[in-house]
């Protein structure tokens, strides 16, 4: 169930990177550290603190040597990150194309800060 959740999110992530007029994939990279910086100084309200800190345990569980699943244990070990992995790129892309979109209104007059 949770490792078809993670496939769904990755599907709709490439569905909106693929929609016409959507922020490409190289736009939204790029516009993660902006989108950060904006979080953490409260100007971009489209996403919470709490959920930018669950965004860097993701990338800590990542990046850490000690795992809930050890990866001598290959497929599972492996499938761990790897779903964690999913999870975080899908979230990053679909949260900073949002926030590309928003940065745009906002030059347009449309949004407050």
């Amino acid at each position: 169930m949770v490792k078809a959740s993670r496939a769904a999110a990755v599907w709709k992530t490439y569905r909106e990177v693929s929609t016409p007029g959507s922020p490409g994939i190289l736009t939204r990279i790029r516009a993660i550290p902006r989108l950060i910086g904006g979080v953490m100084r409260g100007d971009y309200q489209g996403m919470g603190k709490s959920k930018l800190a669950m965004m860097a345990l993701g990338v800590a569980y990542i990046v850490s040597p000690v795992d809930l699943i050890p990866e001598f244990l290959v497929l599972i070990g492996v499938a761990d990150d790897f779903g964690v992995f999913l999870w975080l790129a899908a979230s990053m892309l679909g949260e900073s194309g949002r926030y590309v979109e928003w940065e745009r209104k906002r030059i347009m007059g449309q949004v407050q800060r």
